[in-house]
Parts: structure tokens; sequence; C-alpha cells
């Protein structure tokens, strides 16, 4: 049988640096291939070389889509043979409706007019196929990311396409909408549709797969039937080693309460009447992780962004560093205080994605590099070396622009910049989405060491694994309240949901 794609030896370069180094993969029709790998490991560069972003002659190897050479130009070319690319950053309109999305660009025309009854009737067609009971008219905008992301789907299927390739697409995703989303490519692969699928989520690897391919360092480490694969096989694939353990827990000393917070309430940033956060109190210690856990929508964020002064919405309530108040008008106040912040959505908030690595680094820092009002560059730079070897933060040079790095080495920059400042107190929201687990690993045991250092960390988090391996107490949040606060003595998942979703408020410290 001809596989429906076969891609043989591809190697791609930029520059001297070779990103895909002779990967080979094929795929049948009616198949799950899921592609796993670390970031910066050539998984999407591969991607974009199937799906004509890098164009025939732009790399190394051969294509063949239904046994036919591909030699694609540009993305429309291969769209046309029936293969289309969903990224992680939707390329949706939001100002538009659902229906001028699904049909940007191949409107449907009736003697030189557009033909609207007919978009209409075919875009119902195309959300029950993905399972949206929603109106073809409705805006995008005004849709939850999951939605919009099945409607990435529905418009990849309105140009008939025969392979879909998805780019990390359950990320921004709650566990529902993951499940959703699952079911769905399931059920496009029954009806011959054929999917690669790119995920640092292994469980979600394993459940879909039929095979798996594992890319490490732009090469092709290997591929095999998943029902031969443990997750423990695919992390050792990927980071070319065995992980006894993703969790590196390390002993460490916890001293005094160093931070207080009273009586904290938040209201929605456009709707003064909804609560996002009531009344929370709690307290943090010297050298503590402590773990902040909740379903989407918790109020976890909001309560960080008011414990940094950056909430825009109206809040109230009191913060106490070392029994001394804190007037947190702006984040400024907060760094000055010695708290700092990672922020959730790195692209919007942590990065600024035009600047060098090394800018990246010294942005929340620049008075230590100017005291006198001019910037010291030899100094400046020396402590950007420090950072980045420190960190491990894997660049060619800190003068590459932050937005060509891995997601992983990306937060880890980030991470650099707010240690530069030296903070007590480190808040860490969602530090390990969407980046690979030895990216995590390495993250993980940064936490241990800067805990050992005698710095607090808070970490917002919704796996809860990853609560439950590095925490030595947890905060449970649910609808704006904090329900529990629990020591992480042997704390199971299910008492967490469980603490989530009782009615009564439960405290163990």
């Amino acid at each position: 049988m001809v596989p429906l794609l076969e891609m043989q030896g591809i190697v791609k370069k930029f520059g001297s640096v070779k990103a895909l180094d002779g990967v080979s993969i094929k795929l049948n029709r009616g198949e799950i291939l899921s592609l796993c790998g670390e970031n910066g490991s050539g998984k999407s560069t591969l991607m974009k070389v199937l799906c004509g972003i890098y164009p025939y002659g732009d790399y190394e190897g051969d294509i063949a889509f239904k046994g036919n050479e591909v030699r694609a130009k540009g993305i429309a070319d291969t769209e046309a043979l029936g293969i289309a690319i969903i990224h992680q950053e939707l390329t949706l309109v939001k100002e538009l409706s659902v229906l001028e999305n699904l049909f940007l660009g191949s409107e449907i025309e009736s003697f030189g007019m557009l033909d609207f009854d007919r978009m209409h009737a075919e875009s119902i067609k195309l959300l029950e196929k993905v399972q949206l009971n929603i109106c073809p008219e409705t805006i995008v905008g005004d849709l939850g990311v999951g939605q919009q992301q099945l409607i990435e789907i529905a418009k990849a299927l309105s140009k008939n396409a025969e392979l879909l390739v998805l780019d990390e697409p359950t990320a921004p995703l709650t566990e529902s909408e993951t499940e959703i989303l699952l079911n769905l490519v399931k059920d496009l692969r029954a009806q011959g549709v054929s999917c690669i699928f790119i995920s640092h989520k292994l469980a979600e690897v394993k459940e879909i797969s039929d095979h798996i391919c594992v890319i490490r360092d732009g090469m092709h480490i290997g591929t095999r039937s998943a029902e031969t694969m443990t997750t423990d096989d695919i992390i050792t694939m990927m980071v070319g080693r065995e992980m006894k353990q993703l969790f590196p827990r390390e002993e460490h000393a916890i001293g005094d309460v160093i931070l207080e917070a009273k009586n904290i309430c938040a209201w929605d940033k456009t709707n003064a009447h909804i609560p996002k956060v009531r009344n929370a109190n709690f307290s943090l210690r010297k050298g503590e992780i402590l773990g902040v856990s909740g379903l989407v929508g918790a109020g976890r964020t909001e309560l960080m962004e008011c414990l940094y002064g950056c909430y825009q919405g109206k809040h109230s309530g009191e913060v106490y560093l070392s029994g001394k108040p804190l007037e947190l008008r702006s984040s400024h106040d907060a760094l000055e205080a010695g708290i700092a912040m990672v922020p959730e959505d790195r692209k919007r908030h942590g990065i600024v994605p035009i600047l060098s690595v090394g800018e990246n680094i010294t942005l929340a820092g620049l008075d230590a590099f100017a005291p006198v009002g001019v910037l010291n560059d030899v100094h400046e730079a020396s402590e950007i070396e420090k950072s980045i070897k420190s960190l491990t933060v894997k660049t060619p040079n800190a003068e590459l622009a932050i937005r060509n790095l891995s997601g992983g080495n990306q937060q880890k920059a980030i991470l650099a910049r707010f240690l530069m400042i030296n903070p007590q107190i480190l808040i860490l929201d969602e530090p390990t989405r969407g980046i690979d687990v030895g990216a995590k690993y390495e993250i993980y045991k940064l936490i241990f060491q800067l805990v050992k250092q005698g710095i607090s960390v808070i970490m917002v988090s919704s796996e809860l694994p990853e609560v439950l391996g590095i925490s030595d107490r947890v905060l449970v949040m649910h609808e704006g309240v904090i329900k529990g606060d629990l020591i992480n003595d042997q704390l199971t998942q299910e008492q967490i949901m469980d603490c989530a979703l009782t009615e009564k408020v439960v405290a163990e410290v």
C-alpha cells in the first residue's frame, strides 16, 4: 500500500546550523502519528517544510503525498493537495464572524456575487462535523479558545483536507475542551482523515496515537507503535537519558512567614459586578513552594496579579511583607518590594519578541547597569552571560531575537530577568505550559535551587501532578474562593478535586 505521506531525508539549515538532519517519517491513510521531542528539536520546522512554509528548494530531501512528489512553493500549494496545518497560535480574525472566517480567501460566489446562503448552509455542515452547535454569524472573538480551535479544524475541513497537522492544539484548552478535541480527531480518523499530532502532554499522545515518532536535536530517533511504548520510553527517547523521576524533589528548609494576604477581593475587569476573587486569605513562608491549584476560571491568576500590583480591575485587600503593609499600585511597586512574577502568557506579557535574548533578560533591572544614568554595556553583557549560563538558556548568542528561541528557553530567559533583581518572592503562573519534559525538569530543578537560597515561590498550575510533585503546601481555589490550604504530605489528586468541589472550606495549616 502506498503511504499517504512520506518524507525522506529532510535536511533544513539556518545558516550553518542544521535544524533538521536527515529526518524521515511515513504516514498511512486514516492514521494518527504523534511527533514528540523537546522544544527546539525540529518538530515544527519539519511541519513547516511539509506544509510549504519553507518552500521546495529551501531544504534537502523528498516529500511524496498520495504517491506523488510534492514541490510546494507555499502553503496554498499544500492546501490544494489536501494538507492543512493548525498552528498553536490561532490564525482566526476575531472581529469577523464564524462564517467569514471559514470561507476567508475561498468565498463561494454566484454570478459574480458572494453567495451567503450557500456559505451559511456549508458553515452549518462544517460546524456539525466538529460538533459545534453555534450560529455561523457568531463573532469569533466572543467564543472561547476551545471553540476557536474547533473552528480552525472546521476551516481546514472546508478545504477537503486529507491530512491535518495539529501543533500543540490542546495547550490552551481545559480538560473538557481537550476531551472534545481528542474525540473529534478520533472521529476524523474513522472517516479516513489522517493526522500528525504534536503535543508535550504525553498522556494525550498515548491515548490518541497509532504510532509515535521522536525527534531529538533535528534527528529522527525512532518511530514505534504507540501500544508498545510507555510514557517513560517516550521521555527517554526525547531527552536521550533515562529520567527516573520527573520531579527532582530536594530537601529545603522552610522558615517563618514572609508574606500575608488578607481579604483579597477582585472583580471582573469589564464588569465590576462579577467577583473573581472573594476574601482570599493565606500566608507564605520563607523558602516555601506554595502551589495554587483549581479549575480554569477559579481566580488564581487574578489573585496573583493583585499580589503583583498589576490587576487592571477593581480590587481590594491587604498585603504584608515581613509584617509590614505594602502599597501595590503597580508591578514596579512589587518589584521594588522584592516580589517578581513570571506571567501565564509569556508571548503576550512575558517576552518582547523584537528584542534580543540579552535585552529581555535585563529589562526589569536596567537601573543596576546605569548608576549615573548611562548604561554600562560591559557590565550588562557580563551579567547577561552569567544568567544564560546559570539557567542553561540554549541560544547561539545573547544578540539573537528572543522570538527565535524555543518556548522552554524563552521561559528560562524570563526567569533570568526576574532573578536578576534578587526577589524575595517569585510568583510563577503556569511556568511549564507548552514546554517539553526536559525543559520542565530543568525548571523544577531551578525552583528547588531558589528555595534553598531562601527565595519563596508561589506556583500556579493546572497540572495536578506538577502541583503535587513540587509543592510543600497547596492552596485550592474554586470560583474565586480559597477552598483549601493543604500540607502536601501524600496529598492526592482526588483530595484536591474533592476539596475544590466540596461546599466547605478545608484548612490544615
